[in-house]
């Protein structure tokens, strides 16, 4: 008998001990997030970006939203977006006038630089708190991303090589490359990075923006797929570059997270919801 109780004291034991290794492990995994998968967002994604893209599709923690202190909200009842909101308002006129020289949808070209700022906005707490905030202005990137619409570098000399380059399929046609042209003994380089990061005019930003959305939609259209009526599939490009920008017959809305209001968005998804809402459309209408 005692060798009985023996054997199963001997069994509960080892169960026990194995639970608490199983729960050991548990808490380990999700303390350092072993357990994480990709929502739909990261699906969306790859069915344009290569494994080793450098657009992050990482959903990370919801946080309340800032208006009710629990809970979500939409992305146009967050004080971040008041702040947006206020920004484009003061930049209308460059908008437009930007809009009529390359021949870009005012409205797009606004569209994609809602959810940048909304990011730019979310991640930089305390600076938005203490300066955009108050003042109402649009953030001006500038390091790894530049301007009101977050263009890298690169990309921003992509920009300039298509606009004169007759042969590309991004080519956005005839005159936008006197656009962008430097004055003679300009050190192009420098010049850009000026261009894109000036706070006090914010010309060359959005007119670099506008010129990388018709390139794009250039490209598109010129492989016989018109999305020229599909803002979250231009947003979508936008955001992941013309690397990953791969024309076909179903494209599908994504890019990197941006989260907001405790609510994550696809960067295609928001900058798509922005331009079917009423928002500034009074200013910005649709086209």
């Amino acid at each position: 008998m005692k060798r009985y109780f023996r054997l199963i004291f001997k069994i509960l034991f080892c169960v026990f001990a194995l639970i608490g290794v199983f729960f050991s492990l548990v808490f380990v995994g999700m303390r350092f997030g072993l357990f994480n998968v990709r929502g739909s967002i990261a699906e969306r994604n790859s069915f344009f970006l290569d494994n080793d893209s450098e657009v992050s599709i990482l959903i990370e923690k919801a946080i309340p939203c800032l208006e009710v202190g629990k809970g979500t909200c939409s992305w146009n009842e967050t004080p971040e977006w008041q702040v947006v909101h206020g920004g484009l308002l003061k930049d209308i006129a460059i908008i437009k006038r930007v809009g009529r020289e390359t021949g870009v949808s005012e409205r797009k070209i606004a569209m994609v630089v809602v959810p940048e700022q909304l990011r730019f906005f979310t991640s930089e707490r305390e600076v938005f708190k203490r300066y955009f905030e108050p003042l109402k202005i649009l953030g001006t990137l500038s390091q790894f991303s530049l301007g009101v619409s977050g263009i890298k570098e690169d990309t921003a000399l992509l920009v300039e090589e298509y606009a004169s380059s007759t042969t590309s399929p991004f080519y956005p046609g005839a005159g936008m490359d006197s656009l962008i042209k430097y004055d003679d003994g300009a050190d192009p380089k420098k010049e850009l990075f000026n261009r894109l990061t000036d706070e006090k005019d914010h010309y060359y930003s959005y007119l670099y923006t506008a010129l990388l959305i018709k390139e794009i939609e250039s490209q598109w259209r010129v492989a016989g797929f018109d999305i020229s009526s599909r803002p979250e599939i231009t947003a979508t490009l936008f955001n992941i570059g013309f690397k990953n920008s791969k024309p076909n017959a179903t494209p599908l809305s994504g890019g990197a997270v941006v989260e907001t209001g405790g609510t994550q968005y696809a960067f295609g998804d928001l900058g798509g919801s922005f331009y079917y809402s009423s928002e500034l459309e009074d200013v910005f209408p649709k086209k």
